[in-house]
């Protein structure tokens, strides 16, 4: 079985949520937040709302920054959704790369090596005040002092982790503690502190999954692999839909449409290189952007019905 969710952030209230409804009806895992502090909406706020129009589909932030995220606040956070939404709330976290995001809250962005610590260490932390523990961290990447989430309680025994990230030691450590490994193919982050180069080669998907492999030595159920999609463009020509961004990445056309961070071409080839991701990659979840929600639509139950 392959899974979409859907990535997204409101920009008023009754779009937002007619946008959950939709995703809801047409099939998709989940509804995922965005969460950039100061360019989106706050990303709980806005699924509890979608909570209060929805049933079945997951809620979750794809990604908090666990850089400008503290513990107590995430879990919090956390724990009112899945109250709210009666247990459909996931947690998803990455070490975050937009330098302004630190400046926001008064911190210097660290170096990468501190990114991926104190992403660890928030993440831990945070799953054990989830957990129901009390949470004891004194560390140069993280201070947290007799913390402990008595109100309100997750009513999932345990909150889904999904770990986004293309950081070789994160990967590793997403591979032996998350339950979803978010690839996000992302390369080394360019000036303006949003774009990045991509790592979207095969040799480099490859070496991503090396890393997630190693971490999961030993698990008896080994986290699910999901790819973070750039660009869906459902049409009857996907090598010349692919031309601009094969351009802007650096890749050949054949290059780009075998990631599985992008879906171009038909119905048809879509559901084809979904299910080649899942052979090859391993892929079963994907996140696209609300722009893919209709035109995908019909690919979804095809998708959930590989075998």
């Amino acid at each position: 079985m392959v899974t979409f969710s859907l990535q997204a952030s409101p920009s008023d209230a009754a779009g937002w949520i007619e946008l959950a409804r939709r995703a809801e009806a047409a099939g998709y895992d989940a509804l995922l937040a965005a969460d950039h502090p100061g360019a989106v909406a706050a990303p709980f706020v806005a699924l509890a709302a979608a909570a209060t129009a929805t049933s079945s589909i997951g809620l979750g932030s794809y990604v908090s920054n666990a850089g400008v995220r503290e513990p107590m606040l995430l879990a919090a956070d956390v724990a009112t959704l899945d109250l709210l939404s009666g247990g459909r709330a996931r947690l998803g976290i990455g070490a975050g790369h937009t330098p302004a995001e630190w400046r926001a809250v008064g911190r210097e962005r660290p170096d990468v090596a501190g990114r991926v610590r104190r992403a660890v260490a928030v993440i831990e932390a945070t799953r054990a005040l989830l957990d129901g523990d009390e949470v004891t961290v004194e560390t140069a990447d993280l201070a947290v002092h007799g913390a402990r989430l008595e109100r309100p309680r997750p009513v999932q025994r345990r909150i889904p982790l999904t770990v986004g990230t293309a950081n070789s030691a994160l990967l590793r450590w997403a591979g032996a503690h998350a339950d979803v490994v978010g690839l996000a193919g992302f390369g080394r982050t360019l000036a303006d502190g949003h774009s990045h180069e991509v790592r979207w080669r095969a040799a480099e998907i490859e070496a991503q999954l090396a890393r997630v492999a190693a971490g999961a030595e030993g698990r008896a159920e080994p986290p699910e692999l999901e790819a973070l999609v750039q660009r869906v463009v459902v049409t009857d020509d996907a090598e010349a839909a692919a031309a601009e961004t094969a351009e802007e990445t650096g890749l050949t056309v054949a290059e780009l449409l075998a990631t599985p961070f992008v879906l171009i071409g038909t119905e048809d080839e879509i559901v084809a290189s979904v299910a080649a991701h899942r052979r090859r990659w391993g892929v079963t979840r994907y996140v696209v952007r609300a722009d893919a929600l209709d035109a995908l639509a019909p690919v979804l139950p095809r998708a959930a019905a590989l075998a």
